[in-house]
C-alpha cells in the first residue's frame, strides 16, 4: 500500500510537470515547437511613445529575474521616451526604473511593477559554437511573438564590440529579444539586422550582458524620462521633431509635423532691439537634409530660414503652412560649405537690412522686411539628422576664432612633433588663450589629416586617369584590332589596382588552348564552337547571376573567370574572346535591349546563343521571346543591331553606373563616367552626367569646362538655358 501511494505521488508528479512544461535550460536539446512554447511567457513586447503619446517603435525584451527584470536593446527604449511593457498575456506592465545600461554594447535592463514573472536562464556564450543552432522569439514589423531559427554563422567585431552573427531573419522589432541555444539558454540579444541581406543579423553575447545584472546602475524611470530632454525654460519646440540635449549642444532627428517635416527649437531668450547677432554651428548627417538658424519667429508657421540644403545655402521666408507661401530669397552653392564638417552660421540683423555668414564669409545680404519680432532658434527640414552647438544671441555674438601669436601657434605644432611634451613657456603661453591655442593643435591635425587623405585620393584619381587613357588608347586604333577581353579587364582595374591583367590573359589563353586540344581536324566552325561552349558551361560550370544579379562583381571580367558568374555582357564579351582564341570567326556581340547575346553568322547563316542561359543556342523565336520578355518590345531578330566593341564597353560602364546610382555616390559614378567621355567626348549626355557629377563632388572649375563645352557645341535638342544658370552660379 505504501509502495502504492508513492507511485501514485509520482505519477500525480510527472503528469503535473508534464502539462504545466519542462523547466529551463532543458537538459536536452528541445524541438522548435516545444522550444517557442516554452519560452513565449518570458517574451515581452516593449513599446516607445513619442510625442503627444503617439506610438513610435515596437520592440522585444525579456524576462531575466522573476521579480521584475527586463532585458533588451538600449536603442529600443530610447532617451527620454515612455516605454510600455507587455506580457504575452496581454498584462500591461509600468516600468519603475532602468535597472542598467550601457550604450557601447546597446543593453538595457528594466524593473517592472510585477514579481513571479517566468526567467529565461543565461547561458555562457563563450561556449557556443560556430554552426551551433540558435532560435530567436520577437516582433518583426509588429508581429508579436514571432518566432525563427538559425544558426550561429561567425563572430564578428564591429565598432570594438564583439557581437555573434546570426543566420536569422532579423527585421525592426526583433531588436531586444533573445537569441536562445536548443536548451533554452540565452545566448544574445539581439541588436541589429544586416543591411546587406535579409536573413543575417548581430546579437550581442550574453556573457555581456552578465556584469550589468550583477553590478546595475539604476535611474527611477522619472529621472530617466529627463535624461537628453531639453530644458522648458530655454527652449520651445514648434511641430514635432526629436529636439535633446547631447554632447553639451543639441541634437535633432525624426521629420516634423509641419509640411516638409519642418521643425523648429525656439530659444526663450528675448531678442536684443536691432542691431543683434544670431549664431551656432551645424553639422549635418545625410547632406541631402536641411537645418539651421531661424529668426523673427511668430511660433507658428512665419519666420526666416538660413541654412544648407542639399548642400547649398538657402535663405528663405516662411509666410505660411505649406510650399507656397514660403520664398527663397536666395540660394547659391559656395566654396565655403563643409559637407560633413561643422559649419558656423551667422546672422547680423540691423533692422532694414541682415547678412548671412558662413564659416565667416558673407553669403546673403537681404533688405526683405516681411517679417519682424519673434523669437530665434534653430530649424530642420524634411528626416535630416543634425547636431547644434554654440548658440548664441546677443547684441553682438562672439567670435573664438581669434588666432594666437604666430610664434606660439609655431612652438605649439614643432614641440607636439618632437613628442617629448611642451615647454613650460609654451604651456604658460596656451594658458592665456587655451580655447584657441587647442584649437590651433586641432586645425594642424585636421590640416595633416585633410592633406593625407587628399593624397589618397589624387593616388586614386591618378589610377584611375592612367587607366582610362589606357582604355581610351585601345580604340585610336582600328576597332578590328581592339581586344575586348583587355578592355574588360581595364574596366574591373578602375576599382581594382591591384588586378595582376597578365594573370588573367594568360589564364585565358590556357582556355583557349584546352578547348583547341578538343578540336578534330574535320570539325566545322558550328562543331567546334559547340564544343567551345561546352567546355566553358558544361565542363567548367560557368553561369549566369541569377540570384546576385546587381552585384558589381559580374561586371568584373577577374571576377567572372574567378568566380565562373556573371552578367549577360560580361559572359559575352568571354565567348567573343575565346572564340576568337579558339580561331572560330564571326562571333559577335548583339546589344539586345535587356539582355545582352551573341550570333554566329556562317555561310549565311545566324545562330544566336544566350551565355547568361549556359551557352544556350536560340532559335530565331526563341531570341525575339527572350528580347519581348526583357524589354517588352517585338523587334524581329533581323533588326538586332550588331554592337561595335566601343558600344560593348561603353555598356558594360553603363552597367557599372547603374549599380553606383543606387548607393548615391558621385564620386562612384565619375570614375565611370570619365571613360565614357573620353570613349566618345562628342556625346552630350555623357558630358551633362559628368558636370553634374563633377559639381556634386564639388569639383567645380573641372565642371565648368563640360558646360563651357555644351554652351560651345549647341548639341541638337538639348535645353541650354539651365546649363548657362549652373554655369554662371559658378563664376
Amino acid at each position: 500500500m505504501h509502495n502504492f501511494r508513492v507511485s501514485m505521488a509520482l505519477g500525480l508528479f510527472v503528469f503535473t510537470t508534464s502539462a504545466l512544461g519542462q523547466s529551463l535550460p532543458s537538459a536536452e536539446p528541445l524541438d522548435a515547437k516545444r522550444l517557442a512554447k516554452q519560452i513565449r511567457d518570458s517574451i515581452v513586447v516593449l513599446t516607445q511613445f513619442g510625442r503627444d503619446d503617439n506610438e513610435e517603435g515596437v520592440g522585444t525584451g525579456f524576462v531575466v529575474s522573476a521579480d521584475g527584470l527586463i532585458a533588451t536593446s538600449l536603442h529600443v527604449i530610447g532617451e527620454g521616451r515612455p516605454v510600455q511593457v507587455r506580457l504575452a498575456n496581454g498584462d500591461e506592465l509600468e516600468v519603475t526604473e532602468v535597472h542598467a545600461w550601457d550604450r557601447t554594447l546597446d543593453l538595457a535592463v528594466l524593473r517592472v511593477n510585477k514579481t513571479g514573472l517566468t526567467p529565461l536562464p543565461i547561458g555562457d556564450s563563450a561556449k557556443l559554437s560556430q554552426g551551433a543552432s540558435v532560435v530567436a522569439m520577437g516582433t518583426p514589423h509588429g508581429l508579436e511573438f514571432s518566432f525563427v531559427q538559425g544558426v550561429l554563422s561567425a563572430r564578428r567585431t564591429l565598432e570594438n564590440v564583439e557581437l555573434l552573427q546570426v543566420a536569422l531573419p532579423i527585421e525592426p522589432g526583433n531588436s531586444g529579444g533573445p537569441m536562445l541555444d536548443l536548451h533554452g539558454r540565452v545566448q544574445g540579444v539581439i541588436t541589429l539586422k544586416s543591411l546587406v541581406t535579409d536573413n543575417l543579423g548581430f546579437a550581442v553575447p550574453s556573457n555581456l550582458l552578465k556584469p550589468l545584472l550583477e553590478k546595475p546602475n539604476p535611474v527611477p524611470i522619472k529621472r530617466w524620462m529627463t535624461i537628453g530632454q531639453l530644458s522648458q525654460k530655454a527652449w520651445t519646440t514648434v511641430f514635432g521633431g526629436h529636439w535633446r540635449r547631447k554632447g553639451g549642444g543639441i541634437h535633432v532627428s525624426h521629420a516634423g509635423e509641419s509640411f516638409g517635416g519642418r521643425a523648429l527649437c525656439l530659444s526663450t531668450r528675448d531678442v536684443p532691439e536691432t542691431p543683434f547677432e544670431l549664431a551656432v554651428e551645424v553639422k549635418i548627417d545625410d547632406e541631402s537634409g536641411a537645418a539651421g538658424l531661424a529668426w523673427a519667429a511668430d511660433g507658428g508657421d512665419r519666420h526666416y530660414g538660413f541654412y544648407p540644403s542639399a548642400g547649398q545655402m538657402r535663405l528663405t521666408r516662411f509666410d505660411g503652412a505649406n510650399v507656397f507661401s514660403w520664398t527663397i530669397l536666395d540660394q547659391r552653392l559656395t566654396r565655403h560649405y563643409l559637407p560633413g564638417d561643422w559649419n558656423r552660421l551667422k546672422m547680423r540683423n540691423e533692422g532694414n537690412r541682415f547678412y548671412c555668414y558662413l564659416n565667416g564669409h558673407l553669403i546673403f545680404e537681404s533688405s526683405d522686411r516681411g517679417l519682424s519680432g519673434g523669437r530665434a532658434g534653430l530649424a530642420k527640414f524634411r528626416n535630416t539628422v543634425a547636431s547644434f552647438r554654440n548658440f548664441q544671441l546677443d547684441t553682438k555674438v562672439q567670435d573664438d576664432s581669434t588666432p594666437i601669436a604666430p610664434s606660439l601657434g609655431k612652438a605649439l605644432i614643432s614641440e607636439s612633433n618632437l613628442g617629448s611634451g611642451f615647454t613650460e613657456e609654451t604651456i604658460t603661453g596656451a594658458g592665456k588663450n587655451p580655447a584657441s591655442a587647442l584649437r590651433h593643435l586641432d586645425a594642424e591635425a585636421k590640416r595633416l589629416e585633410q592633406k593625407a587623405a587628399k593624397l589618397r585620393q589624387s593616388s586614386k584619381q591618378l589610377h584611375r586617369r592612367l587607366v582610362r587613357d589606357q582604355l581610351a588608347a585601345l580604340f585610336e586604333a582600328d576597332e578590328e584590332s581592339v581586344d575586348l577581353f583587355q578592355a574588360s579587364m581595364l574596366i574591373a582595374k578602375i576599382d581594382d589596382p591591384a588586378i595582376d591583367v597578365a594573370h588573367y590573359e594568360q589564364q585565358l589563353k590556357m582556355m583557349a588552348g584546352e578547348i583547341r586540344k578538343q578540336f578534330g581536324d574535320g570539325d566545322d566552325e558550328k562543331v567546334r564552337l559547340n564544343k567551345m561552349l561546352g567546355f566553358l558551361f558544361r565542363e567548367n560550370g560557368f553561369h549566369g547571376s541569377r540570384q546576385d544579379y546587381y552585384n558589381q562583381a559580374n561586371s568584373y571580367m577577374n571576377r567572372v573567370l574567378d568566380d565562373r558568374e556573371g552578367l549577360p555582357i560580361t559572359l559575352s564579351v568571354l565567348v567573343m574572346e575565346l572564340a576568337r582564341r579558339c580561331g572560330i570567326p564571326y562571333v559577335v556581340g548583339v546589344g539586345a535591349p535587356g539582355h545582352f547575346i551573341v550570333k554566329h553568322v556562317r555561310n549565311g547563316g545566324e545562330q544566336y546563343i544566350d551565355p547568361f542561359d549556359g551557352g544556350k543556342l536560340l532559335t530565331i523565336e526563341e531570341t525575339e521571346a527572350l528580347v519581348r520578355e526583357n524589354s517588352g518590345r517585338s523587334i524581329p531578330a533581323s533588326e538586332l543591331p550588331v554592337s561595335s566593341k566601343r558600344e560593348i564597353v561603353l555598356r558594360m560602364l553603363r552597367n557599372l553606373m547603374g549599380v553606383a546610382q543606387q548607393k548615391d555616390a558621385p564620386a562612384d559614378l565619375l570614375r565611370y563616367v570619365e571613360p565614357m567621355v573620353a570613349l566618345q567626348p562628342d556625346s552630350a549626355f555623357d558630358r551633362w552626367a559628368r558636370a553634374v557629377l563633377l559639381i556634386q563632388s564639388r569639383s567645380f572649375d573641372a565642371a565648368k569646362e563640360d558646360l563651357e563645352w555644351l554652351l560651345q557645341a549647341k548639341p541638337e535638342g538639348m535645353d541650354l538655358e539651365p546649363v548657362l544658370e549652373i554655369y554662371q552660379s559658378l563664376q
